[in-house]
């Protein structure tokens, strides 16, 4: 029987840790550790389960249905195409990986360049050719992934982190600041909301299928086997993520900063020129342009591996070339742009995400005829989510006093009681028409 050797297991973990770890991993935590102050330690346990721990709970989840588009068929053939393509297309060239090429320019080059507006427009289109390129070297061969990103990009990455951390441990005690609002008042449920932004919760689900395709290369056909190996990757990459979160909250208690600040690449600068003065700048250029290759290049992959099954008329080079040209053109609208349609994007596809993964992992726990579950619970908070969204954006939150009616919606968590009511409706349709089915049964013998 074909099995993984534990270097083999360990190195999976690596790959998977460093395919998640990107930019914004870098960013949010920082700005998190800024801000929360003296609550630093609460709100970055909140930032911990929802990055980490839904990463987690979603490679559970696959590994407990077999694979995402199993899963998401519990629900209906329809919403098996179009959820994963929303995701797909969110965390591909629509969001995440041009935010993460654009991110990789506005810290690892910009700040070395002439501060004219003609030069940044220009230094950012050579920057996402190259960058792109490299990605399209990484992305073009998936079975070599490991060996280019696990033994390659990983270790550069963790050596660098921990780096910067041991030198903190020299500088001298910064007393923390008092929180600012919102992490003032609940840094948990804060930090939680804050661990969306990172999309790693969302990543679990289009990662699954390069695993499931080096599963098909190693020839490990055992059921059992695939799922002890994909939850042992998302333990091995939860731990290092859970870990590189203390570490950069922590730093970014470090900064001495009057007030607060926009976001955390400004957080991180000034704590690397505290602690390295100029080479500090070059050391975070580096660290913000490994990262976001790594994450890039994992994107990559699996977008192009997706496109391939879905539409087989382009194969999948031509899908990562593709990817590749459309992420960096949509890169070059520039950083802020990209941010602004993030949130309510991610605050639609989390929920919606979540409530699956719950319900594939107690797939067993539910009714034999479980299918009115996932539609009525799904749906429920589907358009709930899209409700929510349409209040915010186009009625600037005109419905918000109607919605705070609803229990827990006040920290940001009303999905949680719709997805609740779906759950018992969709549990006593599905005990129904299982009990119309066994007696129908009857009458037929």
């Amino acid at each position: 029987m074909k099995q993984l050797t534990k270097k083999e297991i360990l190195f999976f973990g690596f790959t998977l840790f460093s395919m998640l770890f990107g930019a914004g991993n870098l960013i949010f935590p920082a700005y998190l550790g800024n801000a929360a102050g003296d609550n630093v330690w609460q709100a970055v346990t909140g930032f911990i389960i929802s990055d980490a721990g839904l990463a987690i709970l979603g490679f559970i989840a696959i590994a407990n249905a077999g694979t995402s588009d199993i899963l998401a068929n519990r629900v209906h053939s329809t919403f098996a195409f179009l959820f994963p393509l929303a995701i797909y297309l969110a965390i591909g060239p629509g969001l995440a990986i041009p935010r993460a090429g654009s991110l990789a320019y506005e810290m690892g080059i910009k700040p070395f360049l002439p501060n004219t507006g003609a030069v940044s427009s220009m230094g950012l289109l050579v920057f996402t050719i190259i960058f792109f390129s490299i990605v399209f070297w990484f992305a073009k061969s998936p079975s070599k992934l490991v060996d280019r990103v696990g033994k390659i990009l990983t270790p550069i990455l963790l050596i660098l982190i921990f780096t910067v951390f041991v030198k903190s441990l020299f500088m001298d005690a910064v007393q923390l600041k008092t929180a600012a609002s919102p992490y003032k008042e609940n840094p948990v449920i804060r930090g939680f909301l804050d661990g969306y932004q990172t999309m790693d919760g969302l990543c679990a689900f289009i990662y699954g299928i390069i695993f499931t395709n080096l599963f098909t290369v190693k020839k490990i056909t055992n059921r059992s086997k695939q799922i002890k190996y994909l939850i042992s990757f998302g333990l091995i990459s939860g731990i290092l993520l859970s870990i590189c979160y203390i570490i950069i909250a922590y730093l970014g208690t470090k900064a001495m900063i009057p007030g607060t600040v926009d976001h955390g690449a400004v957080v991180l600068s000034i704590v690397m020129t505290q602690l390295l003065g100029t080479s500090g700048t070059i050391l975070l250029a580096v660290l913000f342009s490994v990262a976001c290759l790594s994450v890039c290049i994992g994107l990559v992959t699996s977008c192009a591996q997706y496109f391939t099954t879905v539409f087989s008329k382009i194969s999948y080079i031509q899908w990562v070339l593709l990817l590749c040209v459309t992420s960096g053109v949509v890169a070059n609208l520039g950083l802020s742009q990209i941010l602004k349609i993030s949130v309510p994007i991610l605050g639609f596809l989390y929920p919606i995400a979540i409530t699956l993964m719950i319900l594939g992992i107690l797939h067993s726990w539910l009714p034999s005829y479980s299918r009115p579950v996932y539609v009525i619970t799904i749906s429920m908070v589907g358009l709930f989510s899209f409700l929510e969204i349409i209040n915010s954006t186009i009625f600037n939150g005109e419905f918000n006093p109607y919605l705070l009616w609803i229990p827990l919606q006040t920290d940001g968590f009303g999905w949680i009681t719709i997805a609740g009511i779906g759950f018992v409706l969709g549990s006593i349709a599905g005990n129904i028409t299982e009990h119309r089915t066994y007696k129908h049964s009857l009458k037929n013998l």
